[in-house]
């Protein structure tokens, strides 16, 4: 079974420093085999959450726009890639909308309660968040990491690990970063070989309770 690994780029900026760190990520994990695809945000018709309330009852979402394609994507990975650069102090309108949108899925688990992810499931599925900023501080990504964490939970995936590169200004751009890219390419490798082994486990121990 090959592992699939979904990217979605957040950022408005075609070919910008976040989206050229996530096509690093990607190739990473396309060299160490798995299916990868990227979705890029801007190229999508979708609006954001509505605040009706209505998928609480139902557990759907009244909106029918192209997030419905992007979610069931999403859903069928094995490896969540989001990509956002850090935009006055936070995450893009673009990926923040997708993020809002998501509450159905929210709503299915505690209040529809339909939807369920096993602990065996979240760990054999992996949420990797990647991000670049232009200023050097430390923190500037603070402000991001808990709305990434509740897409992760809600989706069901394990917030694996962050590829970050700040000081873009200083470097001018992510290519001149000495790190960000090989950093995300031997991450992107790394998760692949995660997820193979954990596969490979079930494999055997499903080969073990049935034998």
């Amino acid at each position: 079974m090959t592992i699939s690994v979904l990217g979605v780029s957040g950022s408005p900026h075609r070919h910008g420093n976040t989206e050229t760190l996530l096509d690093g990520f990607l190739e990473g994990a396309e060299r160490a085999g798995a299916e990868i695809e990227k979705v890029v945000l801007k190229n999508l018709d979708y609006t954001p959450c509505k605040g009706c309330n209505a998928c609480h009852r139902t557990g759907a979402c009244i909106v029918h726009d192209e997030l419905e394609g992007l979610f069931e994507k999403i859903l069928g990975a094995d490896c969540l890639a989001v990509a956002s650069p850090i935009y006055s102090m936070g995450i893009t309108a673009e990926l923040k909308g997708v993020i809002d949108r998501a509450q159905y899925l929210w709503a299915r688990k505690f209040m529809i309660k339909d939807l369920y992810f096993s602990h065996n499931h979240i760990m054999r599925h992996k949420g990797v968040f990647l991000s670049t900023a232009g200023l050097g501080w430390d923190t500037v990504f603070d402000a991001a990491f808990p709305a990434i964490t509740a897409f992760f939970n809600t989706t069901g995936f394990e917030y694996y690990d962050n590829i970050i590169a700040n000081d873009m200004d200083r470097y001018g751009g992510i290519h001149g970063h000495p790190t960000a890219l090989a950093e995300a390419r031997e991450k992107g490798k790394e998760v692949v070989g995660v997820l193979e082994h954990l596969l490979q486990k079930e494999v055997a121990q499903e080969k073990r309770d049935s034998a």
